[in-house]
């Protein structure tokens, strides 16, 4: 049995970008000892590759967003039943046009000001706690 009774979101999406990502800083390292600005600019890209591809991953069904899923769902190995209609909580996702919130879900509004209202202005100096 597992020393841990919910799922820690590991995933495929994860997994593979995270190593993309570590040869990319394993690179920039390198240019940074060798002082070489190719190398460097190599990491960066190979960083940025990493970012995308976990991404596709992630929006393809590889990558789990926030929140409880079913058991059955836990493995790393397993492709998310929720990506198709995007995590609500998920930037990826929102940034994919994915993930919005329900039609009927309240939306914080701010507080409109009335014409005839003055605004009120804390004078500069002041101190109200004294």
């Amino acid at each position: 049995m597992s020393a841990h009774q919910y799922d820690h979101g590991h995933t495929l999406a994860g997994w593979v970008g995270c190593a993309i990502a570590s040869v990319g800083a394993g690179v920039a390292g390198l240019g940074v000892c060798t002082v070489s600005g190719v190398l460097i600019a190599g990491g960066l890209a190979i960083g940025l590759v990493a970012l995308l591809v976990t991404w596709a991953l992630h929006l393809s069904g590889w990558g789990k967003g926030p929140g409880v899923r079913p058991r059955a769902e836990w493995g790393w190995r397993v492709r998310d039943s929720a990506a198709p209609g995007g995590h609500e909580e998920c930037l990826g996702c929102r940034l994919a046009g994915r993930g919005r919130r329900a039609a009927g879900a309240v939306q914080p509004v701010m507080p409109v000001q009335r014409t005839a209202e003055p605004e009120t202005v804390a004078a500069v100096g002041t101190d109200s706690v004294r």
